[in-house]
């Protein structure tokens, strides 16, 4: 490419991503990345450069975009730009929501925190109307405006904590976290290994070829026992006994339903 397109670029790369690509003259006019720890250190700048590197890779080779499936991601992508401006603002949003099986209601929230998960987007933040925290998904969303009420984020909110000892993105403030032992058979055991169910996974025990146990600590929800029932008769649940217990009820109701 010619020099005034790489500089383009360069220029382009600082602005987007607050990566700095500077030149060592002492050594032959190499250029490097002055601050790797941008990329590296940052989960929001790495996954938007992965997703921007896909994009582009597929807008150029264009042909193969019939043989490269991706996952749709759910709507509500529209809201995501005045829900970043309101974050970084500091103002409450108006929001018409509905859930599923619910009436129509209108909430003021307080923006604290934005969540991916599973192909789903969620801002977490304060309700006004029930002085809670909460995490409305943007799919569900009839309309959202900006307004010029202020807020704060209190000091004590850190989106990372506070899903810390969950799996998935509704958090019980009432739970606490508890030890989970789960017993993983057969190939299920390197799926865990490469994709950990969890942030606090431990490998406390491995019989080879027979089964691995993996350890956790986490608040005992409902969709963590979810995620363990997707892995079928792949796992048993060790401890705690409520879980175990939840599981073995859950594992029932199924079987009663092909009875």
């Amino acid at each position: 490419m010619s020099l005034r397109t790489f500089h383009q670029h360069r220029k382009a790369i600082e602005e987007l991503f607050g990566i700095e690509i500077r030149c060592d003259l002492s050594d032959g006019y190499n250029y490097y990345v002055f601050n790797p720890e941008k990329i590296y250190g940052d989960k929001v700048r790495k996954w938007l450069l992965n997703s921007f590197s896909l994009s582009n890779l597929i807008t150029e080779w264009h042909n193969m975009s019939g043989r490269i499936l991706l996952e749709a991601v759910a709507s509500g992508i529209e809201y995501l730009q005045t829900i970043i401006e309101s974050m970084q603002q500091g103002k409450i949003i108006e929001v018409d929501y509905q859930s599923f099986g619910e009436s129509r209601k209108t909430y003021h929230m307080e923006t604290y925190a934005i969540k991916v998960y599973h192909q789903r987007l969620y801002v977490i933040g304060n309700i006004q109307e029930h002085d809670k925290i909460r995490q409305l998904a943007l799919d569900r969303i009839l309309d959202l405006q900006p307004t010029e009420k202020n807020y704060h984020v209190p000091e004590s909110f850190n989106a990372e904590k506070y899903y810390a000892n969950t799996v998935g993105i509704f958090v019980n403030e009432e739970l606490k976290p508890q030890k989970v032992r789960i017993r993983v058979y057969g190939e299920q055991v390197d799926y865990l290994r490469t994709l950990p169910l969890h942030r606090s996974q431990e490998e406390v025990l491995c019989k080879y070829e027979e089964y691995s146990d993996f350890q956790y600590t986490l608040c005992l929800t409902p969709e963590l026992i979810s995620q363990l029932l997707m892995m079928g008769d792949n796992i048993e649940v060790l401890e705690p006994q409520e879980l175990r217990k939840e599981m073995k009820k859950k594992i029932e109701n199924c079987l009663t339903r092909y009875k």
